[in-house]
């Protein structure tokens, strides 16, 4: 403890926002923009198959530079191995001038503050520089206003709520009239936050890294039991109880198939699965092989209604499997329906790869 008191700990920046709100964006973007700072990425994954360990893992100057808790949100189950990664950290926290933990979008920061700053081996190395929220302009008001189950913490409240920034992104996509209401809104969760507007995550570094902004004070106030070590059954009725984090009516539903996606038959699957079920798919995302596009990986992100498909920075490598991987998150999945049509989208014979077809649709929208 003497060496760690003498030594200046190292920033700690949580990164949190809902499902499709560009975290990972915002991840890549700092690990690119910046050339000066080594940074260790902790990402937690919500879900079976970990796809942005693939999108983040391509800018980081080392492998060892990631860190995947993928079993679970880190304010929930995995809340031991947050404690152990950053206990595994400590010894070689030297090397790095920054830790960003990228959370999964459902979930809620208050537990993640409180198993930081509660325990002294790891509060005596890492210091929480900022909360970073990001928002999806054009979706955070319906995840905002959705209604709970009695006792179940709103995870997109909570996170607007205990950020100090707030970055609200995707603006291009909502009129300045949308966007003032927004702000609006988000102000009346929190007043103390900083907002910042941007496009695609792009935002000024310096208003988000090494700001010492992060306000333990604060978060006291929203959460006067943050602290506490659980509840007491003894308490009696009377007892005030923490609100839940209920994960009961979202879930991750992950795909993995070998071969070809034939491009008109997987288009039109999405197009008709948008157009019946997108209020109820928070995420979408993917990295994909189609038939007729060579060595072309594509990446598929979606936000509801909004998706974006475009070529990986990395091609397929001549001896890896052509595996398509697609993790669906939302209410009410239907796993069979949606591993069945999947499937059905595969070109039944391989050799049909050689025959080309159009290439994916596309678009500039930013998931």
């Amino acid at each position: 403890m003497a060496e760690a008191a003498e030594d200046a700990k190292t920033p700690f920046t949580i990164v949190t926002g809902f499902l499709g709100a560009g975290k990972t964006t915002l991840i890549n973007y700092i690990l690119t923009e910046q050339k000066e700072k080594r940074i260790c990425v902790i990402e937690n994954e919500f879900g079976e198959i970990n796809i942005d360990e693939k999108l983040v893992g391509e800018n980081l100057a080392s492998k060892e530079d990631l860190i995947k808790m993928d079993n679970g949100c880190a304010c929930c189950s995995i809340r031991g191995d947050l404690v152990r990664t950053l206990g595994s950290l400590v010894k070689k926290r030297k090397q790095f001038d920054s830790v960003l933990l990228e959370t999964t979008g459902l979930a809620d920061p208050a537990p993640i503050i409180a198993t930081i700053k509660s325990n002294q081996w790891i509060d005596d190395n890492f210091e929480i520089d900022s909360v970073v929220c990001l928002a999806d302009t054009k979706h955070v008001k319906q995840h905002l206003d959705e209604v709970k189950p009695d006792g179940a913490v709103n995870e997109a409240v909570q996170q607007v709520a205990f950020a100090d920034r707030v970055l609200l992104n995707k603006v291009d996509l909502v009129t300045p009239e949308e966007l003032d209401a927004i702000q609006t809104t988000i102000l009346s969760i929190n007043k103390f936050a900083v907002i910042l507007t941007c496009e695609r995550s792009r935002v000024d570094l310096s208003q988000i890294v090494g700001v010492n902004s992060f306000d333990v004070d604060k978060c006291t106030e929203l959460d006067p039991e943050l602290f506490e070590a659980g509840g007491n059954d003894d308490n009696g009725p009377e007892q005030k109880k923490s609100k839940i984090h209920d994960l009961s009516m979202v879930s991750s539903c992950g795909i993995s198939v070998e071969g070809y996606l034939d491009v008109p038959k997987f288009n039109l699957f999405m197009a008709e699965l948008l157009q019946t079920r997108a209020a109820d798919l928070y995420r979408t995302k993917g990295v994909l092989s189609f038939a007729g596009q060579g060595n072309t990986k594509f990446v598929f992100q979606g936000v509801h209604e909004q998706i974006n498909f475009g070529p990986a920075q990395t091609p397929w490598t001549d001896d890896e499997p052509r595996v398509s991987k697609i993790v669906f998150i939302g209410r009410n999945l239907e796993r069979k329906f949606l591993a069945d049509s999947i499937t059905d989208c595969l070109v039944k014979d391989s050799k049909k790869n050689d025959k080309k077809q159009p290439a994916p649709t596309t678009t500039d929208t930013q998931a």
